[in-house]
């Protein structure tokens, strides 16, 4: 599974939106939304499902596990207080993705190896689409741990382009971003950009 540009959509994201990060280069869809009901959220996975897997897209929904059963999505991703992931990958199956949040290097010690395809450390940097966040782990926090993760680790809150060559120094497989595409003028060039550095650099 190709980590490297890892999509997480806003609240109120519009197709529109997530059609034009996939036109980019997104190799990751992760549909959040804090706002949605359920009803809408599975609706909207469903719309999106096809352009997804016709570019070779896991489309991932955030937290909400009845969602991703409805609509179909390739996975699912949690958070530390979103539930057991070994009671959650018995819900989800074995073919579906499976992502968990770390917030600390203390929380991989818990962290259920053969129950999560990868995890997404951080927030490596405060930022504004998450007010709520955990503790800034920096990038030296996100080098121990992606050093000693038995799973693919995805740096993600307040990383940008530019940080590409230091997370792919240190071993991470991907940067998760948000509004680093969502409030570009230019949603697809902004992913574009991203996905040729991450090749390029």
């Amino acid at each position: 599974m190709n980590l490297s540009i890892y999509f997480v959509t806003p609240d109120g994201a519009e197709d529109t939106l997530v059609l034009a990060a996939l036109r980019g280069g997104a190799t990751v869809i992760q549909l959040r939304d804090k706002q949605a009901t359920d009803a809408e959220l599975i609706a909207q996975a469903r719309r999106l499902a096809p352009a997804c897997a016709a570019a070779g897209v896991p489309l991932i929904i955030n937290d909400r596990l009845e969602v991703a059963l409805a609509s179909g999505a390739a996975g699912l991703h949690i958070g530390q207080s979103d539930g057991d992931p070994r009671g959650i990958r018995a819900a989800l199956g074995r073919d579906q993705i499976l992502g968990l949040s770390i917030e600390s290097f203390d929380q991989l010690a818990a962290l259920p190896m053969q129950d999560v395809d990868y995890i997404g450390a951080g927030p490596v940097r405060a930022t504004r689409s998450k007010t709520n966040h955990a503790t800034p782990i920096g990038m030296d926090g996100l080098a121990r741990i992606s050093a000693v993760s038995p799973v693919p680790t995805v740096a993600i809150g307040g990383v940008k382009a530019m940080d590409i060559p230091m997370l792919k120094s240190i071993g991470c497989a991907g940067l998760a971003v948000v509004s680093a595409i969502a409030q570009a003028p230019d949603p697809e060039m902004a992913t574009r950009d991203m996905f040729q550095k991450w090749r390029t650099e």
